[in-house]
């Protein structure tokens, strides 16, 4: 996959300053009514950026979801057998934004066509999927993937899973997009994204 080759010598590049997962434009508002969200679109650098500018979103969270390997590392991940998915956990206020909001924001950064796969990565850990929390996510989720369908020929193969244990990535991998943006930005041209979800979407399409 087109990641491991910026690994070697990546623990030099993590910035002093960045905690796990917390996303310095949304400080102000930690203090804030908190829900979670939990989305697996392929590659987690690329799903933090589309949330983290969203108003209403507190913190973004790259880990690993869905399997039952306990505490896994991404190495373990990645070479598939966890069952795990690289997925975010979006951390938001839902005074502010509502999960149908994130549910448009996620389906806009995948491609909802392809199979255990993402774009560049495949493999059943690179699946695109939405784990909900409780019934009424279940049912947003299932009605958004309905209207998803209606608009494509090709099946929407996206999961709708029931979120279990959230596993946090490992702290270089925390916005990442933020502490390696010249790495983020050949990883995300490198592996066709953007293009893609131009193709899929046209004007409606995410982006970092």
């Amino acid at each position: 996959m087109a990641r491991f080759t910026f690994l070697p010598g990546l623990m030099l590049s993590v910035l002093i300053g960045f905690g796990a997962g917390f996303s310095p434009a949304r400080a102000e508002e930690t203090g804030a009514k908190q829900a979670t969200a939990i989305f697996a679109g392929g590659c987690f650098w690329c799903m933090e950026p589309p949330y983290d500018k969203t108003e209403g979103v507190i913190d973004t969270i790259s880990g690993y979801t869905g399997g039952t390997t306990v505490n896994p590392s991404y190495d373990e991940v990645s070479a598939g057998g966890t069952g795990h998915a690289e997925a975010v956990k979006v951390i938001y206020d839902p005074a502010k934004v509502d999960y149908e909001k994130l549910l448009h924001i996620f389906w806009r950064n995948i491609d909802p066509t392809r199979k255990d796969a993402q774009f560049c990565d495949s493999g059943a850990q690179y699946r695109s999927a939405i784990f909900y929390g409780n019934d009424e996510e279940k049912r947003q989720a299932e009605a958004s993937k309905a209207e998803m369908q209606s608009r494509f020929t090709p099946p929407v193969v996206t999961e709708i899973e029931q979120a279990g244990a959230f596993y946090p990535a490992e702290k270089y991998h925390q916005n990442y997009y933020l502490k390696n943006p010249n790495r983020y930005t050949f990883y995300r041209w490198s592996c066709g994204r953007d293009q893609r979800l131009k193709d899929v979407w046209g004007e409606e399409a995410g982006g970092h």
